[in-house]
């Protein structure tokens, strides 16, 4: 019970305050505060301080070199907030393996691992996108051609560079926080978190803006992240 208020007191408190600071609208606080109390409710004030860690490090990502990104246009929003189109795209994933956990098992390690394989997911992609677009030396993954830096499906090296260091730092961080011990298995989640991100950058070449949305890209990609994760993780 107390657990439960917790989870309801810092999910209100913690969406509240993103929106005071300008990291989400008033819609996108109410997402996310949606998203949060299905996270610390079904999966645990553990699980919620893992959200709360990737929003803190997507953050940090937006403010570097503010005003360079939005003197080019690249910034997301009008200062940066997210909306609840992007909270839909990257916490439905972890949301939805929350829920499963909820139903079936709880807490069952497999979905712990799928759970840090889709933050790992969202942290790769945003950190990427963020701090990658300041690389003026872009790549259209599909064919390695030289695209203008903003352009859907671009890689570049300095992206990611950072990429791999958020996945590694989340799934560094979400092992210690929901396994509350250290193993080289942490390398799941963390190639899982690449890897969907990479998979976002080939939808991005693709499909996206003609198939699907960028929010639904990032939801396919967190699931595929999870799945994968969770994947190899049984494989040991």
């Amino acid at each position: 019970m107390l657990q439960a208020v917790l989870a309801i007191l810092l999910s209100v408190a913690l969406s509240v305050a993103a929106l005071k600071v300008g990291m989400l609208t008033l819609d996108g606080a109410a997402a996310a505060t949606a998203v949060l109390l299905v996270i610390g409710l079904m999966g645990g004030l553990d699980w919620l301080v893992m959200l709360v860690i990737f929003a803190a490090m997507g953050f940090a990502a937006t403010k570097f070199a503010f005003r360079e990104k939005k003197k080019d246009g690249l910034q997301e929003g009008k200062h940066g907030e997210r909306s609840w189109k992007n909270i839909a795209g990257v916490a439905l994933a972890p949301a939805l393996v929350a829920v499963v956990d909820f139903a079936t098992t709880g807490h069952d390690s497999i979905f712990i691992v799928a759970y840090i394989g889709s933050v790992a997911v969202a942290a790769s992609d945003t950190v990427a996108s963020e701090v990658g677009v300041r690389d003026k030396r872009v790549w259209l993954v599909t064919t390695l051609k030289r695209v203008e830096a903003g352009t859907n499906g671009g890689v570049s090296l300095l992206g990611l560079a950072v990429s791999l260091v958020a996945a590694a730092a989340v799934s560094l961080i979400g092992w210690a926080v929901l396994f509350r011990d250290l193993s080289w298995l942490i390398v799941l989640p963390m190639v899982a978190g690449m890897a969907g991100n990479l998979l976002d950058s080939f939808f991005g070449a693709t499909i996206e803006d003609r198939v699907i949305s960028k929010y639904t890209n990032n939801f396919i990609t967190g699931i595929s992240g999870a799945i994968l994760a969770a994947a190899t993780y049984m494989l040991f």
